[in-house]
Formats: structure tokens, sequence, C-alpha cells
């Protein structure tokens, strides 16, 4: 009882961080894309629906007592990184999943990281909210130079203060951001950093960077929800192209997007967090549903991510590979295209 009683202070702020608030932003800025609103941002999918205030909040609850009082634990395999090929490779196209959306892309000379997180939780506190199952497939320690960080939204298991505060003190990457996000990043005197809103491109190093339309919603207390922007990445070099998903209800944007940038070399998409559908189908794509997206963004691989890291959702953690095997199987698809990646493993693409 007395753990519960200690719980109680936090639940208002973490199912009110992870439910993403209650505020909206406004109603539709005149002259703007139609995804912007007077102060936020919203989906433009006619067909989305946003699941009911008591549907969030019984979910969110439910998940809040369980990670903390009754957490779930997985035996997922790894593999042993020392980062030491990493900080020696100068040429070669490489992609290591560190975990969750964390994976350390090396293109044409360049390091980038996607939504980097080494912490213990996902969670605006460091005592409750989701825990992580496996540990970081590589050290922060062992990382190689990073020049350049990608952030797909706001989201504890997407942006993590403790990481990208001692990215920015130890690595000094560029951090390219969702547009509204920069003044968070400059709050916490993390000054390198620019923002994108859908489809604009910036180039870095030989690298065109292009932000991404996306399902989903942010939000990170109370009263910010839809506030910044959320999407994902496209990664053009010199003859490769990576894909990466960010968080994304599965929508025809996927093949708007595989139309105006692809084909892919390789498509980091999400395969976790889906169960229960009521809350999770509007904002994250099924096992199943990420193969579409694979085909619909013409990948010629896809790595799945957001999976086996962070306990966030009712499905068994070891589930989503397995589902997505069997999808592949069911389609044909070649297995070689699918990588199900280990935690600290690497590929080359």
């Amino acid at each position: 009882m007395r753990g519960a009683r200690l719980l109680q202070p936090a639940v208002v702020l973490l199912v009110g961080s992870l439910a993403a608030g209650c505020a909206e932003p406004g109603g539709p800025k005149p002259g703007a894309p139609a995804h912007h609103l007077e102060h936020g941002f919203r989906n433009t999918n006619a067909a989305y629906t946003r699941p009911g205030a008591w549907v969030r909040t019984k979910f969110f609850v439910s998940r809040l007592w369980v990670t903390t009082f009754h957490p779930r634990s997985a035996d997922l395999p790894r593999v042993a990184n020392e980062g030491k090929a990493l900080r020696e490779n100068r040429a070669e196209a490489t992609v290591t999943w560190v975990g969750h959306s964390t994976l350390l892309v090396q293109l044409d000379g360049v390091n980038l990281l996607t939504d980097p997180q080494w912490s213990d939780r996902a969670s605006p506190v460091s005592f409750a909210g989701p825990t992580r199952v496996t540990p970081p497939g590589l050290r922060f320690e062992d990382l190689p130079p990073i020049h350049l960080v990608l952030i797909s939204h706001d989201h504890y298991d997407h942006l993590d203060m403790a990481t990208v505060t001692r990215l920015a003190e130890v690595q000094r990457p560029l951090f390219l951001v969702p547009l509204g996000l920069q003044a968070w990043f400059r709050e916490r005197g993390i000054t390198r950093v620019e923002e994108l809103d859908w489809w604009q491109s910036r180039t870095f190093d030989g690298l065109t960077l292009t932000f991404l339309p996306a399902q989903h919603f942010s939000g990170r207390g109370l009263r910010d929800r839809n506030r910044r922007l959320w999407g994902g990445w496209a990664v053009a070099g010199q003859t490769k192209r990576l894909y990466f998903a960010g968080d994304s209800g599965y929508y025809d944007v996927f093949k708007e997007i595989g139309r105006r940038l692809g084909p892919f070399d390789l498509a980091a998409i999400p395969i976790g967090a889906y169960r229960p559908a009521s809350i999770m189908e509007a904002h994250h794509t099924s096992p199943e549903e990420a193969l579409q997206v694979l085909l619909d963004v013409g990948g010629r691989h896809m790595v799945g991510i957001h999976w086996g890291t962070f306990d966030l959702a009712e499905e068994p953690i070891e589930e989503p590979p397995r589902r997505v095997e069997a999808e592949a199987r069911r389609r044909g698809l070649d297995p070689d295209r699918i990588w199900l990646l280990k935690h600290g493993e690497t590929r080359r693409w």
C-alpha cells in the first residue's frame, strides 16, 4: 500500500503525459497547410478517429500500474557489440539496432542516430512508467562520433531528455526535429537544432534529409497535446536511400511517400505497440501493416523497430517478429527482405 500511496502524486502527471494531455491546439490556420492549426497540428486522414478520453485514460492507468508494480521481462537474443568496427568505419553503409526506435545509421561517412533513447524508462519520472526490458545493444560510450540526430516526435520513448542532453554535451551533433520542437531543445541549452515541416528538406554533408507525414500525435504533459509536429524521415545519400517511419497508424500517405521519394534501400518500420487495437490502431502499425508500409514505400529491405525494448502495450513482448514472419510467408515475400535484428546487431545495407 505504501508503494501505491507514493505512486498517487505521479499518476496525474504520467497519465496526462502518456495520454498526451487534454488541451487542443485550436482551429484551422488560414493560409497554412491542412495539417496546421492555430496553435499546433492535426492529422489529415479523413478516416482518422482519435480514441475517446475514457479509453485512453483506462489504458494508461492500467499500463502505469503494470509497468510500475508488475513489470514484465523479456529474454531476447542480443549481439555483443563494443562499437570498434563502427568507430573505424568510414565508407560502408551500415545500420545497427540499439533498441526500440534507436538506430545508428552510417551512410557516406555520416553517422546519424534516430530517436536516441538510452534511459531505463520512457517516462517523465524515473520511478514509474514504461520500463526498459532489454538493455541498449550498444553502450553510449561505445558510439562512433555522431554527426546528426533525427527526431520523429516528442513522446518519451522517442525523445529522451537525458540522452539528447548527453549527446549535445559529448558529441555536439546537429539535431533535426519536427516543427515546434526547436524551442524545447533550446530551453535545455541545446542550440544546434533545426526544425522542419512535412515534405521540407535539408542537406547535410552530402545527405538530403526530408521530414515526412505520419498519423500520430504529440505531447509530453497536461497542456501540450499536438503543439509540436510528428512524422518520419527520408535520408538520401549518393547511391542509397533510407526511410525511417517514426510512429504512425496506417493510411495512404505511405503510397505518396513511395511515389515521391522511393524506392528505398532500407525502410525502418514500427512493428510493436498494437494491442489493444481500440487505442493503438489509429497511431501505430501492426506487424501486418508494417509489411504493407514496406511495399507502399518501395522498400528493398525492412528493419523492424519499436518492439522488444520498452513495455508499452498489451501484446506479448516477443510476439511482433513472429507475426511479421507469418505475414511475410502468407504474402510470399522473400524472407531475406525482412530484417528482424537482435539488439546490438549491425548489418550492411
